[in-house]
């Protein structure tokens, strides 16, 4: 697309100066930054990169001398990582999906599809789904039975949405994805080894060759404005439904296991796993490889950092990190103890060695 200085500008909400006339194409790095592209420069440390490169329009930091830059035109903004956000909206590249229902598609007649829809090839849905308005559901999709979906969803290649699950509006899902997938639920005829483990016990007994299956008659809820990333499985309650809250955004191959409830406005990055029954209050955030355990409860603003365990519940507005998690600034210091042990342990030796002298003398 193409787009004037000053049109982007009133975009993202911010101040253009200059040649605001001067059309732009996409953005770019100021490395590479030609004419009729736009260099993303949003920080002093890209000056001399930009002072370098054939740019002639630039997105900069507060109080950037633009001129002195050799710019034709630029853009101010006062939050650069916020700004880039709606840079990225102005030239997304929308999949492309015609109009109407492909010929491949698979759609069972007592199903219902909003206006406007765009259905790729190989989709399947299933008997009695509901979908919204504006749906774009590209190849290979498969949306099972009764499935409810709102308004504007964007699913792509090969999203398995399975029976019952229930969706809201601006839906947004990666490829692969499988929301509703039955729960890890397991039980043995007897107390067995899982048991002896809760119980802390030294030493186990034996395994057990048997286990019987707890099927998931639950679903998945899935609030408005969730977005939900590649390969990620969210799996359906065993008795009570699994809930992902308005507004939350979950990263690729993360794991919400059955019965969990996710509050609104979740963070959820790569490869975090939460076992089933734990509870996510409004507005944590999981890091990335970070681990909740089943039936604990994280309060409202907390946020675990990469690969953190949460192994006991965590009370509100804290920051926790490492395994077991604890909070940030006591695992800080207890890291810090840890690298100081090898130095403490050879002081402890030649202590040893001195008193051992001192017996000796006697």
């Amino acid at each position: 697309m193409q787009i004037t200085v000053a049109e982007l500008a009133q975009a993202l909400g911010a101040k253009a100066v200059g040649d605001v006339d001067h059309i732009v194409s996409g953005p770019c790095e100021p490395t590479v930054a030609v004419d009729g592209l736009i260099a993303l420069a949003m920080d002093e440390s890209y000056a001399e990169a930009l002072q370098q490169s054939n740019a002639s329009a630039a997105i900069l930091w507060q109080g950037a001398d633009w001129q002195g830059l050799g710019l034709r035109a630029a853009i101010f903004v006062p939050r650069p990582r916020y700004a880039l956000s709606g840079i990225t909206t102005v030239f997304d590249i929308e999949p492309e999906i015609p109009k109407g229902i492909h010929p491949s598609a698979i759609v069972d007649a007592s199903a219902i599809i909003g206006k406007n829809p765009s259905v790729g090839p190989f989709v399947v849905i299933g008997k009695g789904a509901r979908i919204g308005a504006n749906a774009r559901i590209l190849a290979h999709a498969s949306i099972a039975e009764n499935a409810q979906i709102g308004a504007n969803a964007l699913i792509f290649e090969g999203v398995r949405i399975r029976a019952r699950v229930v969706i809201g509006n601006d839906f947004i899902c990666q490829p692969n994805a499988v929301i509703g997938g039955d729960g890890f639920s397991f039980v043995t005829p007897e107390a067995g080894a899982i048991e002896e483990a809760r119980s802390m016990s030294q030493e186990l007994t034996g395994g057990t060759d048997e286990y019987a299956r707890i099927n998931s008659l639950g679903t998945v809820v899935i609030g408005d404005r969730v977005e939900v990333g590649a390969n990620t499985t969210i799996d359906r309650g065993t008795i009570s439904n699994t809930v992902i809250g308005t507004g939350t955004k979950i990263d690729n191959l993360v794991q919400v296991g059955h019965n969990v409830k996710v509050g609104k406005h979740c963070l959820l990055c790569g490869m975090a796993g939460i076992a089933g029954s734990a509870v996510l209050h409004d507005r944590v955030i999981l890091g990335g490889n970070a681990g909740v355990m089943d039936h604990v409860i994280v309060g409202a603003n907390s946020i675990a950092t990469g690969k953190a365990a949460i192994l006991s519940n965590v009370p509100p507005n804290r920051v926790m990190m490492g395994n077991p998690a604890v909070p940030m600034k006591a695992s800080i210091e207890s890291y810090k103890a840890l690298r100081r042990l090898p130095r403490l342990a050879r002081k402890l030796a030649e202590l040893q060695k001195q008193v051992s002298k001192l017996d000796t003398t006697k």
